[in-house]
């Protein structure tokens, strides 16, 4: 299909859930047979390349936890253990990065593990410029002001939607798709993104609002677009809860069943929805499941 997913980045820097956020990476690369881009980004490029080491045993990592000074390093061992427990456990081709992968062969799940160095929201962002779509784990209310940042960052200076895991690892994600549409830029770089998965979803809903939209099209015209695309859509009207359109759109994927949904990022500023509240804020500090935002 044209809009398939090849390459998946996973920045795994973040102090949300690692076990979440790779099982959601597999579930969605053995959907596209895509490329899994695990990058790690350190501060000490004497740190970074010792952990590059091939043939790293568990007991080795082991040993260098119990030798490592500084607790960043230890963390940094601890996901190099956590990747190679995953592509073993998961029977997954290791690759040392998506450029060794042959364009011109068939799709092949794989995945590679790289560490970076520098500033990590340049790092992370300048990679997904060239991803089809970045994953990150879902920000929990105890972590640091740093995986918010590049959190940020991945979506407003990226060009690239990015899907963020839900805070427990679901069994499915992408076979029962909400859109919440609004009618804004950012939602139609959303729909644009979610296309992939509509395309393979069992079943997908419109989500639309006299609470939620804005100056756009309608929903009855995103689900003729669909149509373009092979895609049969249904058209939900939910209610904003207690004047909230985030719980409204939850409450919506919930009835539906929905394991994603996709949605428009910030369609208002990021500041007045951290002082006023918001859809987006709603659903980065609630959702339950994948999540799909794009601007």
């Amino acid at each position: 299909m044209a809009n398939d997913v090849r390459n998946i980045l996973v920045p795994l820097n973040g102090a949300g859930n690692i076990d979440a956020v790779l099982r959601v990476g597999l579930l969605h690369a053995q959907t596209f047979n895509a490329h899994l881009s695990t990058v790690l980004v350190g501060d000490d490029p004497n740190e970074m390349a010792a952990l590059t080491g091939e043939g790293l045993s568990s007991s080795m990592i082991n040993e260098m936890m119990e030798a490592a000074e500084h607790e960043a390093h230890r963390r940094m061992l601890q996901v190099r253990l956590k990747f190679d427990a995953f592509i073993r456990d998961n029977a997954i081709q290791p690759k040392k990065g998506f450029l060794e992968n042959d364009p011109l062969s068939h799709a092949q799940l794989s995945a590679s593990l790289e560490f970076l160095t520098g500033s990590e929201h340049e790092a992370v962002t300048w990679r997904a410029r060239l991803s089809d779509l970045t994953l990150m784990p879902h920000l929990g209310p105890n972590d640091n002001a740093r995986a918010s940042e590049v959190l940020h960052a991945v979506l407003y200076d990226s060009g690239c939607p990015l899907v963020i895991a839900p805070p427990t690892p679901p069994a499915t994600s992408g076979t029962r798709l909400c859109i919440a549409w609004n009618g804004t830029s950012e939602a139609a770089s959303a729909l644009k993104g979610a296309l992939p998965y509509a395309e393979r979803a069992e079943a997908v809903q419109i989500l639309t609002s006299p609470d939620y939209h804005r100056r756009g099209p309608e929903a009855e015209t995103v689900q003729d677009y669909l149509k373009l695309h092979g895609v049969d859509a249904e058209i939900r009207v939910f209610k904003a809860i207690d004047r909230d359109v985030g719980a409204g759109i939850l409450a919506a994927c919930s009835d539906f069943g929905a394991d994603m949904l996709s949605m428009g990022a910030y369609s208002h500023s990021r500041l007045r929805q951290m002082i006023l509240g918001g859809a987006t804020r709603h659903i980065l500090e609630h959702a339950t499941i994948t999540v799909l935002m794009s601007r």
